[in-house]
């Protein structure tokens, strides 16, 4: 059969109701051809004998009877078509397991390229042929493989599910809509489809975020558990540093007891032993005038025993050794001082290590602090990266901006905080006159400065190079040992804490507590009036490095 012809065989087998092969085909009156179960519910859903071809209405309802001749002719050509159908199937291969094989063909079902949403069959690229060529068969949606072509169609009226019903929200058949959906609102099957593809996507999106936001607060749980193993890291460190310098101060007050006690107890042994050699000393002296004095009573020589007997008579020179003792070496409250000691030094060390301790753990929020040159006095002098300040002489000609002190020699750092923890290091070696410590953003700045927390400042001073004070209003004279060379300031703003630490003594000078905090708070500087020289010295925003532990 020509190509052509097999083309016209092909269109002519198809119901033009179903597009599908005939099944029973039957002839009108006017000479369409159509599967005899189409046509028959298209005359009960229409409630007229029309024909869905021409549009020919007949005055009476024929009685259909199979077409003989059609019947063969379509029962021919699926002969053929199965045929060409095996032949090309054993060149293919079988479909493996999760792919969707072909269902026209036998034996050996080779892996389908389309499934149809008309036909509710799969097809290989052999049985697939007549859906590309055929113009009916053209009509026909074809899709990706896929399986359960069945549930794609309506049990009720064996007719392709193509309509959503807004109304009972499901898919249905055409007959559906004029029949058990009477009245309900209807769209294509695509144009819902395309709206829930839309929501689809709204979802994913939603999804994708609240994803992102589990894995954002993941991270943040990582972070903390990191910076809770971090702290317990540091925490064991410096309990392993206390612990052991205590330890070390118990073996040196052991080794201190035992020596005091091996010390006394040699000292009596060598008195001892001096005594012994005296003793000794004189026993032997004894014994040989003694054997003289023998040697002599046993003379017979009379003259010999009266010449010697005056000199041997006359008593030896001994020692009285009737009160002479060595009492035994008293230990009595050597262990007991021992321990006083020691305990008098652990405290002591105790409390330097905390304090330590303590300055190690606010040195880890140090915060990169610099001068802010427009809050700076005309009189004070800036380094070029705002590290450093110090008063000079003359005042310069500065714009009085608003946030310039105008009378106080101070300046703020350029960082504001208005949350968590900072600290900073500022040294004041070779001052005499300095102030320190942090303010409220909206102090006033100009006219006389009022340095209390009721004035918005949390600072300390220095004055005559001797006299140290926390401005805590009413002021705290401070009796330090030693004047600090570095100080640390730090703040915990949620806590209400400024604290002020001597840093290479690693000491607290003083701590505000109690403190509420409402607005952003700028470190505060004040290297203080020149006074001829004598308190030029800079005050100079240190690099923190964090403190090494003191060996006691």
């Amino acid at each position: 059969m020509s190509a052509g012809s097999s083309l016209r065989s092909e269109d002519q087998s198809l119901c033009s109701i179903c597009l599908n092969v005939f099944t029973d085909p039957v002839s009108t009156p006017c000479g369409h051809n159509f599967c005899k179960n189409c046509l028959t519910q298209h005359w009960d859903v229409n409630g007229s004998c029309q024909c869905p071809v021409c549009d020919k209405v007949l005055e009476t309802r024929p009685e259909l009877h199979v077409n003989t001749l059609l019947s063969e002719m379509v029962a021919h050509f699926r002969h053929e078509a199965q045929q060409k159908a095996s032949s090309s199937s054993s060149e293919q291969q079988a479909a493996t397991p999760g792919e969707v094989p072909c269902d026209i063909c036998t034996g050996t079902k080779p892996k389908a390229l389309k499934s149809c949403l008309v036909c509710l069959f799969s097809y290989c690229q052999t049985h697939l042929e007549p859906h590309v060529t055929a113009s009916r068969l053209k009509k026909h949606q074809l899709v990706e493989p896929v399986e359960n072509l069945e549930s794609r169609m309506c049990v009720k009226h064996n007719k392709p599910l193509e309509l959503f019903c807004k109304t009972n929200q499901t898919c249905v058949c055409t007959l559906c809509s004029v029949l058990d959906h009477r009245n309900h609102k209807f769209v294509p099957l695509r144009e819902e489809y395309e709206g829930k593809k839309a929501e689809l996507g709204k979802t994913e999106a939603d999804i994708q975020q609240m994803i992102q936001k589990a894995r954002q607060k993941i991270q943040e749980v990582k972070e903390s558990v990191k910076m809770s193993r971090d702290a317990a890291d540091r925490e064991k460190a410096e309990g392993v540093q206390v612990f052991t310098a205590l330890m070390e101060s118990v073996e040196r007050g052991l080794k201190e007891l035992m020596k005091e006690i091996e010390v006394r107890q040699e000292t009596a042994k060598k008195q001892a032993e001096g005594l012994i050699r005296d003793l000794e000393q004189q026993i032997s002296e004894l014994m040989k005038r003694s054997s003289e004095v023998e040697q002599l009573s046993r003379s017979e020589d009379h003259l010999h025993l009266l010449q010697s007997f005056s000199t041997l008579k006359a008593a030896p020179p001994t020692k009285d050794w009737t009160e002479v003792s060595i009492p035994p070496p008293s230990y009595e409250g050597t262990v007991v001082r021992a321990v006083a000691q020691l305990e008098d030094t652990l405290r002591k060390g105790m409390k330097k290590l905390l304090a330590e301790a303590e300055l190690r753990r606010v040195q880890q929020y140090a915060a990169d602090v610099t001068l802010d040159p427009d809050t700076a006095h005309p009189a004070l002098l800036l380094s070029d990266d705002g590290k450093q300040v110090h008063c000079a002489d003359v005042k310069e000609k500065l714009p009085d901006n608003p946030e310039r002190f105008s009378q106080c020699a101070c300046v703020l750092g350029r960082q504001s905080f208005s949350s968590g923890r900072f600290y900073f290091e500022v040294q004041v070696r070779g001052k005499t006159d300095w102030d320190l410590g942090v303010a409220r953003e909206s102090i006033s700045r100009k006219g006389e400065v009022r340095e209390c927390p009721q004035g918005g400042f949390w600072t300390v001073w220095l004055r005559n190079g001797r006299e140290y004070r926390a401005n805590a209003g009413p002021a705290v004279e401070l009796c330090l040992l030693r004047g600090p060379e570095k100080v640390g300031v730090f703040v915990d703003y949620e806590e209400g804490v400024v604290s002020f630490y001597d840093v290479d003594a690693a000491a607290l000078i003083y701590s505000f507590t109690g403190c509420s905090f409402s607005q952003k708070l700028h470190p505060y500087f004040s290297p203080y009036l020149n006074n001829g020289g004598k308190n030029s010295a800079p005050l100079i925003v240190c690099p923190v490095n964090q403190t090494e532990p003191i060996r006691h």
